[in-house]
């Protein structure tokens, strides 16, 4: 009896709700869905134990608006739980889209800023390093005059950097680039009085460069997270971008090479060399440290329990999904498909609970950094 129940339902819902497998609800006949009722009322008068008449109130209700009304208090009571979930839901979404507060964006930018500053000390001076930037130049006028330290050298470049900054651009503009400029530079030779810059930390200069990628790389990444820099040749870049037609990306390259061109003259092709590798793994590990913090899973789930699916995500990940009809090609069967963006926890905690429900639920999971909408921060 309710295997019976079951397919009438189905061939309701695949009218009603699935146009590939059936006909579209609007262009059905009246006469074709008073069959259908028709055969459901027989089945549940002969079967009420089985609870046909429920599911025939059911989808009468889906459908028409028609069945059974709820108790009136039981009705309020429903409302009452989905306005506290949704509030729930709001209060998670607008705290996890919001920018960060000022002590935090202080702190990671400092952070950012410390970790950069320690990778030019400890790694990059040693081994003449220079792969661009202030840093690279610094590296390269340190040793073409000794006397005086790298950080000094980059103090005098990011003040002249900041003068053309006030000169060619808006003060709040670069507010936090000159702030971020004359830290870094303070970092840096805070740094230098306590580490030794004339001999490698490690003795090993392979173990030097990746280090020298590395850092710098997080540190980049954990300041443009927040939405400001690390100053220096961006000064540079916001200049040539207000004032000149060239492209930024392309001109700051040619500068880059140009400084790692003069660093294998001065020290050598096998520096030279090292300096070519640290240029390109310096891009690329930037762009890695920057896609792992903005990652998260966009995870479609297919399964026999849909509904206790989707309020797990609601009420218990306080996020939402996209609920979408589909069929399998090959089954033919009208499936419900679950789409929502996660956490990497998240995801870990979905997959775990989809698989509870419906040991054979088909999940997929795919990582994504560029996430834009309601209940993420910023553009990713």
């Amino acid at each position: 009896m309710g295997d019976q129940i079951g397919d009438l339902l189905l061939d309701c819902v695949v009218r009603d709700f699935c146009p590939g497998c059936g006909a579209d609800r609007r262009g059905e006949e009246a006469a074709q869905r008073q069959d259908l009722f028709a055969k459901l009322k027989r089945l549940s008068l002969r079967g009420a134990a089985d609870g046909g008449h429920i599911y025939l109130q059911r989808i009468r209700h889906l459908l028409h608006g028609e069945g059974t009304q709820a108790v009136p208090s039981q009705k309020k009571a429903a409302l009452v739980l989905h306005q506290r979930t949704q509030q729930r839901g709001e209060r998670a979404g607008k705290k996890r889209s919001q920018e960060p507060g000022f002590p935090r964006f202080f702190a990671e930018l400092n952070l950012g800023l410390i970790l950069t500053a320690f990778a030019i000390v400890a790694f990059k001076t040693p081994n003449h390093f220079a792969f661009g930037g202030t840093s690279g130049v610094s590296v390269i006028l340190s040793t073409l005059f000794p006397t005086l330290p790298v950080g000094v050298f980059m103090w005098i470049i990011n003040a002249v950097l900041v003068v053309l900054g006030f000169i060619f651009l808006e003060r709040k503009a670069i507010l936090w680039s000159v702030f971020a400029s004359f830290a870094l530079s303070a970092y840096v030779s805070l740094f230098e009085l306590f580490i030794p810059t004339s001999v490698s930390m490690t003795g090993d200069m392979w173990l030097d460069l990746c280090f020298a990628v590395i850092l710098p790389a997080l540190g980049s990444a954990i300041v443009f997270d927040i939405g400001a820099s690390t100053g220096g040749t961006d000064i540079l870049a916001m200049i040539l971008k207000r004032r000149t037609t060239l492209e930024i990306g392309r001109a700051l390259l040619l500068v880059d090479i140009g400084i790692v061109t003069i660093a294998a003259f001065l020290y050598g092709p096998r520096v030279g060399l090292y300096c070519v590798l640290g240029l390109f793994a310096k891009t690329l590990v930037v762009d890695k440290a920057i896609e792992s913090i903005h990652l998260r899973k966009v995870c479609t789930v297919i399964c026999s329990e849909p509904l206790k699916v989707e309020e797990f995500i609601v009420k218990h990940l306080n996020r939402t999904a996209t609920i979408s009809r589909g069929y399998g090609a090959f089954s033919g069967k009208c499936v419900t498909v679950i789409m929502s963006v996660l956490s990497r926890r998240e995801a870990v905690q979905l997959r775990r609970y989809a698989r509870e429900v419906d040991p054979g639920a088909f999940i997929t999971i795919v990582d994504s950094s560029e996430i834009v909408g309601k209940g993420f921060r910023g553009t990713n």
